[in-house]
C-alpha cells in the first residue's frame, strides 16, 4: 500500500508536468501577478487531476463512452475557452489586474479558470490512466483503499504547482514591466493558436462525420 501511495505522489507530479494550456496559464499568472495567483491557478489544475484520477479508478469504462459520445462538443467548448483566455492575455494589461487585487486576500478567479480549462481537456483522463498502468497500480479497489492514493496524487500535483509558480514568480523581478507584458502577450497567442487548432479539428470532424 505504501508503495502505491508513493507512486500516486509521483503520478500527480508527472500528470502536471507537461507544458500544456494550464501550465501556460500558471506561468502567465506567476510572471504577471506573483506566486499566490500562480499557485491558486495550479490548485485548480490539481483539483481537476484528482477528479480525473477518481474517474479513472472507479468509472473509466462508462466515462470513456460518455466522452466519445460528446467528444465534438467538448472539443468545441475547450477551443472557445482557450481562445477567450488567450485573447484576454494577449490584449489585456496584467498589471491593471494586479492593482485591482491588491486589497484582496485571494482570487478565486484564477482557481476556477484552471478548473474550466482542465475539464475542457478530458484527454487528461487517458494520461492519468496510462500513468496508473505504467506504475502498475491496481485500479480494482474499494473506496477505502483508493482514498490514500488519490490524496497522494493531489499532494504531488499541488507540490509541483507550488514549486512551478514559485520559480517563475521569482523570475518576474529579473524582467522590466514591458518585458513581462510582452511575455504575457506571447503566451496568450500560444493559447489562441492551440484553441484555433482545436476549432479546426472540430470543423474537420463536423464536415467529414
Amino acid at each position: 500500500m505504501w508503495s502505491d501511495i508513493i507512486k500516486g505522489f509521483i503520478i500527480g507530479m508527472c500528470a502536471s508536468a507537461p507544458l500544456g494550456p494550464i501550465a501556460i496559464l500558471v506561468l502567465q499568472k506567476s510572471l504577471s501577478e506573483g506566486h499566490r495567483a500562480g499557485f491558486l491557478t495550479g490548485l485548480g489544475a490539481c483539483l481537476v487531476d484528482s477528479f480525473f484520477a477518481i474517474i479513472a479508478m472507479f468509472a473509466l469504462a462508462s466515462t470513456k463512452a460518455l466522452i466519445e459520445e460528446n467528444k465534438s462538443i467538448i472539443l468545441f467548448v475547450g477551443a472557445i475557452v482557450m481562445i477567450g483566455m488567450g485573447l484576454k492575455m494577449s490584449i489585456g494589461n496584467p498589471f491593471k489586474e494586479v492593482e485591482k487585487r491588491k486589497s484582496k486576500k485571494y482570487s478565486s478567479k484564477d482557481f476556477f479558470q484552471a478548473i474550466l480549462m482542465g475539464i475542457s481537456n478530458p484527454g487528461a483522463i487517458a494520461v492519468i490512466f496510462a500513468l496508473f498502468s505504467s506504475f502498475n497500480i491496481d485500479l480494482d479497489r474499494n473506496g477505502f483503499n483508493v482514498a490514500p492514493i488519490i490524496l497522494s496524487l493531489a499532494a504531488g500535483a499541488a507540490i509541483y504547482w507550488f514549486l512551478f509558480s514559485w520559480l517563475f514568480s521569482h523570475f518576474r523581478t529579473k524582467f522590466r514591466l514591458n518585458t513581462i507584458i510582452w511575455v504575457n502577450r506571447a503566451l496568450g497567442i500560444v493559447l489562441i493558436i492551440i484553441g484555433l487548432a482545436l476549432l479546426a479539428e472540430f470543423a474537420i470532424k463536423l464536415i467529414f462525420n
